[in-house]
C-alpha cells in the first residue's frame, strides 16, 4: 500500500477521534477510500487466507436528531459514514483482520479524515440492517469516518482520561533482549528503535497494550500478554490489537528500507501466560 505522507508521521498523527463533524466527506476522498478498499478485499484478503471484507457505509440522510439514534451507545457523534469490518461467523484470525483494518485506518489518515475504532461499543443490528449481511457473516469492528470537531465533548474527554487514551508503557515493560528478564534499549534495537517505537505508540482496545516483542538475534518474536478479566468474547479484540502492531511494526520498517519476512518459530522463550503470534525476520 502507498501512502501520500510518511506512514510513521501517519501513526503518529492517527488519534482515536469520537466528535465529528456532521457533514459530509469530500466526494472525491471518498471514492479514493474506497478503491483501496477494493483492493484489499481483492488482493490483500486473499493473501491473508482469512474470510473477511471491508466497505463504507453512510447513514447519508440522516438529519442530526436521528443521527443520535446510531447505535454507538453515544460514544461517537456527529459521523455519518463508518468503515466497516465484516468477517464469517466461524473465522478466527482476529490477528490478520486487525492488521488490514488498521492499513485501511492508516490510508483514512493519509486522505485527512479521522477515525476510531469500534469493537463493543456499537449495536451491531443498526449496521447490519445497511449491510445486508447473509446468515454466515456478523460485523466484529466498525470506525466512524470524517472530520474532527474541533470542541470535544464531555462524554469524550471522561472516555479518554478513564482509559488513559495518551498513556503508554514504557519501552523496559514491552521490549525485551533475548528473554523476558532482559529489557531491549532503543539503543540496543538500533535501526529497529523506530518500527519498535511504532508499535508501542498504537491503538489498543481499552489501551491495555497488549503486545511484548523479545528481539533474539536478527529476529523479533511478538507475543500477546493478555489482561486478565478482558477476554475474548465473539471476537479477539487483544489478538485483533497484535495484528495492528504487526501493521505498525511492518510498514514503519520498509518505509526506512528495513525488509524481513514475517516467519512462524513458535520459540519457548516467553512466560507461560503470554502467547506467542508471529516473529519478523529482518534481513541481513
Amino acid at each position: 500500500m502507498k501512502f501520500e505522507n510518511s506512514v510513521i508521521d501517519l501513526i503518529k498523527k492517527r488519534t482515536s477521534t469520537r466528535t465529528f463533524e456532521f457533514k459530509e466527506i469530500d466526494p472525491n476522498l471518498f471514492q479514493k477510500l474506497e478503491s483501496i478498499l477494493k483492493d484489499i478485499n481483492e488482493d490483500a484478503v486473499a493473501l491473508s487466507g482469512i474470510k473477511a471484507k471491508f466497505f463504507l457505509s453512510s447513514f447519508k440522510n440522516l438529519d442530526l436528531k436521528e443521527e443520535k439514534k446510531i447505535g454507538t451507545y453515544g460514544v461517537i457523534s456527529g459521523a455519518k459514514n463508518y468503515i466497516v469490518g465484516i468477517v464469517d461467523q466461524d473465522e478466527k484470525n482476529a490477528f490478520e483482520f486487525g492488521y488490514l483494518f488498521e492499513k485501511i485506518v492508516l490510508a483514512a489518515t493519509d486522505l485527512g479524515l479521522q477515525t476510531c475504532w469500534l469493537g463493543g461499543t456499537f449495536k451491531k443490528a443498526d449496521f447490519e440492517q445497511i449491510m445486508e449481511l447473509s446468515d454466515h457473516e456478523k460485523i466484529a469492528i466498525v470506525s466512524p469516518l470524517g472530520y474532527k470537531k474541533d470542541k470535544l465533548r464531555m462524554m469524550e474527554m471522561a472516555m479518554r482520561k478513564v482509559v488513559g487514551a495518551n498513556k503508554r508503557k514504557p519501552w523496559q515493560e514491552i521490549f525485551f533482549d533475548k528473554s523476558p528478564a532482559t529489557p531491549l534499549t532503543e539503543n540496543e534495537a538500533a535501526e529497529y528503535a523506530v518500527p519498535l517505537e511504532m508499535v508501542r505508540i498504537g491503538p489498543s482496545a481499552s489501551n491495555k497494550q497488549p503486545w511484548r516483542v523479545i528481539k533474539i538475534g536478527e529476529c523479533y518474536h511478538f507475543f500477546l500478554s493478555r489482561t486478565k478479566g478482558y477476554g475474548a468474547s465473539s471476537f479477539d479484540m487483544q489478538l485483533n490489537d497484535i495484528g495492528i502492531a504487526k501493521c505498525h511494526f511492518e510498514l514503519s520498517a520498509e518505509s526506512l528500507g528495513l525488509y524481513g519476512e514475517w516467519i512462524n518459530q513458535s520459540p519457548e522463550i516467553g512466560p507461560s501466560e503470554w502467547s506467542y503470534v508471529c516473529t519478523w525476520k529482518a534481513e541481513n
